[in-house]
């Protein structure tokens, strides 16, 4: 998952509207969105470590993890960061325990970024440089391959269509499926710098990428009301973008 925007107690209908987009190797196998079979859990799933990227649990609690670019990617042979969201959809720990209880043991994974809302609210932990969980304010955030909230172009176009849409209260998704599918590119200007080469920086920095062997395999939004009542919906995409299938799936509070 390389980015993502989600929206706490502002839009009227929705008390959490989270966006985003998974970009991923085209060729790694992954089961597109379902209710798992081993797991009250709404998701679609890497089938080459078991986890998830984004997902919906019982009475909607909603978890999103990306990894921290810095440099070429490393081979790491630790445990999967997909387990991170996983763990927390199937659980019962609320949002802040949980991420604190991951922050004891976050070194021994590959660096990420997880968020992870219930009822009682957000909270984020990620590596490296962070060794605590952060309770989030209300409103809107957003994360891709930096720290949480970096002014990133596609996260900052992302998260203003998320606040623009949620503030007026609009329940068309429309808006939101426009900016995941959002493919300008930043100004070399206003690149972040993460160790790798500018080419490949100018075509990451697309909020949806378009490519054959790596690119945006799935956009995904999920929206949990005020009574708990909670929807996922996932489009995929092929190698240089083609669509090839949609889900969507609702759950009632327990």
């Amino acid at each position: 998952m390389c980015l993502a925007a989600f929206a706490t107690q502002l839009h009227p209908r929705w008390r959490l509207v989270m966006a985003g987009n998974r970009d991923e190797s085209h060729a790694r196998p992954t089961a597109p969105l379902a209710l798992w079979d081993d797991a009250p859990v709404l998701a679609g799933r890497d089938l080459q470590a078991g986890g998830t990227w984004m997902g919906l649990g019982r009475d909607g609690r909603v978890a999103v993890v990306t990894n921290v670019r810095n440099g070429p990617a490393l081979a790491f042979t630790g445990p999967s960061r997909g387990a991170l969201p996983s763990d927390f959809l199937r659980g019962t720990q609320d949002a802040l325990t949980y991420a604190q209880t991951l922050a004891d043991h976050a070194q021994h994974y590959a660096p990420f970024n997880l968020l992870v809302a219930d009822a009682s609210g957000c909270a984020h932990v990620g590596n490296p440089g962070q060794h605590h969980a952060t309770r989030l304010a209300d409103g809107v955030h957003g994360i891709s391959n930096g720290p949480l909230d970096a002014p990133w172009p596609k996260t900052q176009r992302l998260c203003a269509a998320l606040a623009q849409w949620a503030r007026a209260g609009h329940t068309d998704l429309h808006p939101l499926w426009q900016a995941l599918a959002d493919e300008t590119l930043a100004a070399d200007a206003e690149l972040p710098q993460t160790g790798i080469a500018l080419d490949l920086e100018r075509r990451l920095s697309a909020a949806f990428i378009r490519e054959h062997s790596y690119g945006t395999r799935a956009s995904t939004l999920i929206l949990v009301d005020y009574n708990g009542h909670s929807t996922i919906i996932e489009r995929r995409f092929g190698p240089m973008g083609v669509f090839v299938g949609e889900t969507t799936l609702t759950q009632a509070p327990a």
